[in-house]
Parts: structure tokens; C-alpha cells; sequence
């Protein structure tokens, strides 16, 4: 079974709570020393591009690039997902450390193989 947990992401700079909660319970699993993935689907994709991250801040919340940068030096990766970067022109040229652009089957593998997913809606 596997040991992986899986953050889903789906906003960005449209939901600034919303973007930044996910990476602040995906750090404190990091932290714990578990293998945490947040996964960015729709316009969250643009958290792992540079500058995509830089000027997303809700009221009483850390700045997302500082958690960010965090969650990626605590071992924590960063899938975008390929559909939703596709459309909005993001490649691998574009990404910061710690991203990757992965299709849906990565993300339904780990899935199958006991990786639990935690949603923030």
C-alpha cells in the first residue's frame, strides 16, 4: 500500500484560500516526513509556473510562494496536470523546482496503489 498523500489544488489567484490551504496541509505532511504531492488541476496550474505563485496572499494566511518553496525543500513535489496546462500554453520551460506536468493516469495509478487524496472544495 502506498504511504503517498495526495493535496488536490484547483484555484489560484481567483481563491487566494483556497490555493494556499492545500499547500499549507500538504507542508505540515512533508514536515512529517510523508511522501506529499499536491496535485494542480484547472487554474491552479499556474502555482507551479514562475511567477505563478508570487502574488497569491489571503488575509491571515503565510504568501503561497514562501509555503511553496517550503513544501519543496521539506521533499514535497508539485503535479500539474497535463490537461489543464495544455490549453493555458504551460510547458516544462516555464516550470519552478519542484513541479512536474503529469497526466490523469499518474495521478489514478497512485490512486489504485493506496495513495490517499485529500480535497480542499
Amino acid at each position: 500500500m502506498s504511504s503517498k498523500i495526495l493535496f488536490n489544488c484547483t484555484h489560484g489567484a481567483d481563491d487566494p484560500e483556497r490555493a494556499t490551504l492545500p499547500f499549507i496541509a500538504a507542508n505540515v505532511a512533508a514536515t512529517a516526513g510523508q511522501e506529499a504531492i499536491v496535485v494542480c488541476t484547472t487554474d491552479a496550474v499556474w502555482i507551479g509556473t514562475v511567477g505563478g505563485a508570487d502574488s497569491i496572499m489571503a488575509a491571515g494566511l503565510p504568501p503561497l510562494r514562501g509555503l511553496y518553496e517550503e513544501f519543496v525543500a521539506n521533499g514535497g513535489r508539485v503535479w500539474l496536470c497535463s490537461a489543464c496546462t495544455k490549453p493555458r500554453g504551460i510547458d516544462e520551460s516555464a516550470l519552478l523546482n519542484g513541479s512536474s506536468i503529469v497526466g490523469a493516469a499518474v495521478v489514478v495509478e497512485e490512486i489504485v496503489n493506496g495513495a490517499k487524496a485529500i480535497s480542499f472544495a
